[in-house]
């Protein structure tokens, strides 16, 4: 085979894996990043189908187990206050702080990806206004913010309304955390747009008479997706943490329990007094896993725009 033609098929074979796939190929290739997808994959399970795993939610009503009994070989995990088996709890706990997290992280990258992408294409006046108000939401503390629009807002709300099966007291969360943590996301996303809108297909584009909207919508936003992924997940573990410190102090959803609500149940029950560590370790060591295993997923993907970035130079 030619020189020539072994760099035309390494090209089409670039060219194949971009996007996504290269993505998958990166974290195949590290031994942290397969660990990491394996931990968030079982995390994931466990929030879709809970049930079939662990059984459905106990309560205090359904627990039939002694309080505050050691992980042993019946309760893995140990149990609670009232009986409940914390494996049970942590299971399904997962699916809350998941889908929490989940949807925090949409509503951020949605309002932060679309601005960003506006400014920096826009620029001038426009970029200078959206870039303040971004400012205004970087300065100001998210956990703040969210502590003190999460009480009014479920009192304008409602505790008892249901969407998808998810009551409004979480959702509150959700539309607080993803309202609030938008602002980096759109200095990111911005950043990128400046470069991207000096590059010469962005500049045909311009030419053959494609409105900004268009422009941005087949040509920008096209080519920073990795980035709004990395900062995706990024974003997704900050939420966790955020949404497990709201729950702990009272303002999650005890009907839909999520590992922060389980936390601040073994404070309330005085478990680092008693002796009960198991307690505090099952949600603990959850939340622990989880933030970690995003940070090395959202490393490795920063690793390949590093790269790319590189190879374009």
């Amino acid at each position: 085979m030619s020189a020539s033609a072994s760099v035309t098929l390494s090209t089409r074979i670039r060219k194949r894996v971009s996007g996504g796939n290269r993505i998958a190929l990166l974290l195949l290739r590290r031994w942290d990043a397969r660990i990491a997808v394996m931990i968030l994959s079982l995390l994931t399970l466990s929030g879709v189908a809970p049930e079939a795993l662990v059984g459905p939610l106990q309560t205090a009503t359904t627990a039939t187990a002694e309080a505050l009994l050691p992980p042993s070989g019946t309760h893995l995990f140990g149990t609670d206050d009232l009986g409940r088996d914390l494996l049970n709890l942590t299971v399904h706990g997962a699916r809350i702080s998941l889908v929490v997290g989940a949807l925090s992280a949409a509503i951020t990258l949605v309002i932060g990806g679309g601005i960003g992408m506006i400014a920096g294409y826009r620029g001038g006046r426009i970029d200078a206004l959206l870039m303040r108000f971004a400012d205004t939401f970087l300065i100001l503390p998210t956990f703040v913010l969210a502590l003190i629009l999460a009480p009014i807002l479920r009192e304008l709300i409602g505790d008892q309304t249901e969407v998808f099966g998810i009551r409004t007291t979480l959702l509150t969360i959700v539309a607080v955390i993803g309202f609030t943590s938008w602002s980096s996301t759109a200095r990111i996303v911005r950043s990128q747009t400046l470069s991207l809108r000096e590059r010469t297909f962005v500049e045909r584009a311009r030419l053959v008479g494609l409105s900004p909207m268009r422009i941005i919508a087949r040509h920008i936003f096209p080519n920073i997706r990795t980035v709004l992924v990395a900062n995706g997940i990024v974003v997704i573990a900050g939420s966790i943490l955020t949404e497990s410190t709201l729950s702990f102090i009272g303002l999650g959803d005890p009907f839909q329990p999520s590992w922060g609500t389980i936390l601040g149940n073994a404070q309330s029950a005085a478990a680092p007094s008693l002796g009960a560590w198991w307690f505090i370790a099952a949600p603990g060591c959850a939340i622990l896993v989880t933030v970690v295993a995003c940070t090395i997923i959202g490393n490795a993907i920063d690793e390949l725009l590093d790269r790319d970035v590189r190879v374009r130079r």
